[in-house]
């Protein structure tokens, strides 16, 4: 579990227990009121039966390694969470496994980031009743409030489902600004403040949101934002969104394009573009632009 969400569960009157294979990660936690241990083992042995173990892991092998060596340390009646951005075909069925161990599987899709501790998390839940139910307590403090950013939306997996979904819808509101912002810089004669549109745009607009609120922090800190490189990675759940929509045939364009367009980013002088430019002198004569001009 991150350091901002054992700090928000301590704050609200929870006992955590804290391992992680980073020392300094647990040192961290223990800072902010968690009590640090060394090994899975330990962790186990600390808590009280019936117990609840939530894994805030990378996504594929770390996880399924840390699941396979905490099963048979759990007993029966304990609860097994999954906080990372699981793929919700693999809670699905890491649920069936623990059930037939008599373990409660809950998936919990986390949106915040950072900020989370400042403002609370969004918590998309998936998992059987009962045990969710008994969590509540835990899921309602991480919240943003007792009543709002918290739903148990079904069986296991749909949590992680609406959590891909939310980072895809993500991915295409964040591709949205970023275009946007290109198009007000390329006006040069206006030498347009873009970090006093997003703030403008921030109250009132019917295109206002928090990503949009870190738009203009981002641009206040640096306006031409040189000190970055057009280089974006994804997270994987872009494209398990994407390969949901062929499989559902459920249309999805401008979050595919987005998710293409990051693709696009991590290349240096693509292929594609190179032929394209081939192309129009093959059959046109158009100018072309050789390596090294």
């Amino acid at each position: 579990m991150g350091a901002n969400m054992a700090r928000r569960l301590v704050a609200g009157g929870h006992r955590v227990v804290t391992y992680d294979l980073d020392a300094t990660a647990v040192a961290t936690s223990t800072e902010n009121g968690s009590e640090g241990v060394t090994s899975l083992e330990e962790l186990v042995s600390c808590l009280p039966s019936p117990r609840a173990v939530w894994m805030m892991l990378p996504i594929g092998q770390p996880t399924e390694d840390t699941i396979a060596a905490l099963a048979p340390l759990l007993s029966p009646g304990d609860i097994l969470l999954d906080g990372g951005n699981a793929n919700y075909k693999d809670s699905i069925r890491r649920a069936r496994e623990m059930s037939g161990r008599g373990i409660e599987y809950i998936d919990v899709g986390i949106s915040g980031g950072i900020w989370g501790l400042a403002h609370g998390f969004c918590l998309m839940v998936g998992g059987p009743a009962d045990a969710v139910k008994r969590m509540e307590p835990a899921f309602r403090t991480l919240a943003p409030a007792e009543d709002v950013g918290y739903c148990h939306f079904g069986p296991s997996g749909a949590g992680h489902y609406v959590k891909m979904v939310h980072n895809g819808v993500e991915y295409a509101l964040m591709q949205s600004y970023a275009e946007g912002f290109e198009l007000l810089a390329a006006k040069e004669e206006f030498d347009l403040d873009l970090a006093a549109v997003a703030e403008t745009w921030s109250h009132g607009s019917v295109v206002r949101s928090w990503l949009l609120e870190l738009t203009a922090a981002a641009l206040k800190d640096d306006p031409g934002l040189e000190s970055l490189q057009a280089f974006v990675e994804d997270s994987g759940e872009g494209r398990w969104t994407v390969q949901e929509s062929v499989d559902l045939a459920v249309p999805i364009p401008a979050i595919t394009a987005a998710l293409q367009q990051r693709f696009r980013s991590r290349q240096d002088g693509p292929l594609g573009a190179r032929l394209l430019a081939a192309l129009r002198q093959q059959f046109g004569g158009h100018a072309v632009r050789r390596s090294g001009d």
